[in-house]
């Protein structure tokens, strides 16, 4: 047995790199025909030489299965696999979210909010006896385990796994936000955040960002399979999807 960066007894470093390069070889001769050299290694302006420059590695691979142009179609699509994870799905207008959240809110009962601190003031316009708690950056995960709600927006939504990314952009505010209380409402708009898949969700994302990626409310099983919610994060999960108007 062999481990990472060492040799077998009684190989010599010379077999040890022989037998990478046959590797290597057969890997660019699987990726681009029997033919393909080598990559020649670079060399910096001191004479060193750098790691070769391999040739792009071809990507034709399939990127949605579903049409990526068809809004509707998304945004249905969306809302059945966002409901098949066990969150519950609202759609309204954008005129209509202010008393869609404000409903939400009430019906769960919930005296304080946490928002992020940029949260578009509108969306909590109808929210008459819910107590708007802003993240300034100070809460700890000990107050927010006393607040009954938490609402923020996302990055985007992925239609076809169902999921709802979140990257600390705009209206989202930080991980923390969406992971301490056990209620969460996330606010997707239609079209522009929805999209059809996770390849082409990458693309848009800054991977320097720190994402959270939400397929549902928080849950887990046991060896037995037996589910239980909220054991990371919120037991209720609640999305509002806004389009039209």
């Amino acid at each position: 047995m062999t481990q990472s960066g060492m040799t077998q007894p009684g190989m010599s470093a010379a077999h040890a790199g022989g037998s990478r390069e046959l590797v290597l070889g057969r890997i660019r001769a699987a990726l681009y025909g029997p033919a393909a050299p080598a990559a020649p290694a670079a060399r910096t302006g001191d004479g060193r030489a750098t790691a070769p420059a391999e040739p792009p590695v071809p990507r034709g691979y399939l990127r949605s299965h579903v049409p990526a142009d068809d809004p509707a179609a998304l945004l249905d699509l969306l809302h059945r696999n966002l409901a098949d994870y066990r969150a519950l799905v609202h759609r309204c207008t954008p005129e209509r979210l202010p008393g869609t959240v404000a409903g939400l809110l009430a019906a769960r009962g919930a005296r304080t909010v946490a928002v992020p601190a940029d949260l578009p003031p509108g969306w909590l316009a109808a929210a008459r006896t819910t107590e708007p708690v802003p993240d300034d950056g100070t809460l700890t995960a000990a107050r927010l385990d006393t607040v009954d709600s938490v609402l923020t927006g996302c990055a985007l939504a992925v239609a076809e796994t169902g999921t709802l990314v979140l990257d600390a952009g705009p209206g989202q505010g930080r991980r923390l936000l969406s992971l301490v209380p056990d209620h969460h409402i996330c606010v997707v708009l239609a079209p522009e955040q929805v999209v059809a898949s996770v390849p082409l969700a990458l693309p848009r994302l800054d991977p320097h960002r720190p994402q959270t990626w939400i397929s549902g409310p928080s849950a887990t099983s046991d060896i037995e399979l037996d589910r239980v919610e909220g054991v990371h994060g919120p037991r209720t999960l609640e999305v509002v999807l806004v389009a039209g108007g």
